[in-house]
């Protein structure tokens, strides 16, 4: 046997230019794009909303002579928004610390990892809110699924665009998908014969954009696993619904303008950003720790139901 073998003369011991994590870039994630966010100075207020139908009746009357003017008005109540508290934090032991091994940086890695818990929680609430049925002008339940030969997505979306302008005075700029929806739309006839002379001839989702008439279309990519700490692993996309939101959005907020939804982000919270968002890193001296914390508070609301129109389930 030669002398000396592999392994006297190394020992093996973990890379410090390469590690391995899986943490979602936040390019998947949409919640912060779709609807704007509206930062807030009180966890919880009010806001004026006026009467749709008074702005679009046509009250203005030919005047005689010496007589008055038409008179006409319009209607004023309040919504409210509450901005709701959402935290976790990862504690990092002194011992640890003083045994971690390079690369391991053990404050950087916790950041990492609250933060992306905080992304996550934000993600899968704007699914859950929006990406749904019961909550839209319009739920289409019926659409031909976009997965098969006869679909024709482009004639459901514009019918659709019509519906909602025609109630609201508003067309709609904005697709939300599930990536299945996205996948189904990539790969459906309709639109390929399309494109198929087309300089690119791959449909992305500016052509979709572009072939659906509104400004952008959205694909949220969030991944979460539902099994609990210790389970085997149930990884799937974030949102069970393989719909497509149809809405108009308003992008810069501002008074007497409608939008299908907003974010209210508290950012009147001490330390808080715009989004309603802080990191906090704080000694725990009875556990001989330090912790680090992030924490969120922010509501994701509808404002507008009939500027949104769901597709539910429109691929199989």
């Amino acid at each position: 046997m030669p002398q000396p073998t592999r392994s006297d003369v190394h020992v093996n011991r973990p890379l410090t230019n390469v590690s391995t994590a899986y943490i979602q870039s936040a390019t998947d994630f949409i919640s912060d794009k779709v609807f704007p966010i509206v930062p807030v100075q009180k966890q919880s207020d009010l806001y004026f909303t006026y009467n749709k139908g008074d702005w679009f009746r046509a009250e203005a009357t030919k005047r005689a002579p010496s007589t008055e003017s038409a008179g006409s008005g319009f209607g004023l109540s309040t919504d409210s928004y509450y901005c709701s508290k959402w935290s976790i934090h990862k504690d990092i032991d002194d011992d640890v610390v003083a045994n971690a091994d390079t690369p391991l940086d053990m404050e950087r890695d916790a950041t990492l990892y609250v933060t992306q818990q905080i992304m996550l929680r934000r993600e899968i609430d704007f699914l859950d809110t929006y990406m749904t049925t019961g909550v839209w002008g319009t739920d289409n339940t019926s659409a031909t699924k976009w997965d098969t030969a006869s679909s024709t997505p482009i004639t459901d979306v514009q019918t659709a665009i019509l519906a909602m302008t025609s109630q609201t005075g508003y067309r709609p700029n904005t697709l939300v998908l599930h990536p299945s929806v996205y996948s189904a739309l990539r790969q459906n006839t309709s639109i390929i014969n399309r494109i198929v002379y087309t300089q690119r001839g791959i449909v992305t989702t500016d052509i979709l954009a572009a072939l659906f008439d509104v400004q952008n279309v959205f694909v949220s990519y969030a991944v979460k696993n539902s099994a609990a700490e210790g389970a085997a692993d149930s990884l799937g996309f974030a949102t069970g619904n393989k719909g497509a939101l149809l809405c108009y959005v308003n992008n810069a907020p501002s008074i007497m303008q409608p939008t299908a939804g907003y974010t209210f982000a508290w950012s009147g919270l001490y330390g808080a950003s715009a989004y309603g968002s802080r990191i906090k890193r704080f000694r725990r001296e009875e556990i001989n720790s330090v912790r680090i914390e992030a924490e969120a508070a922010y509501t994701q609301k509808v404002v507008g139901s009939d500027l949104g129109y769901f597709f539910s389930n429109v691929v199989s």
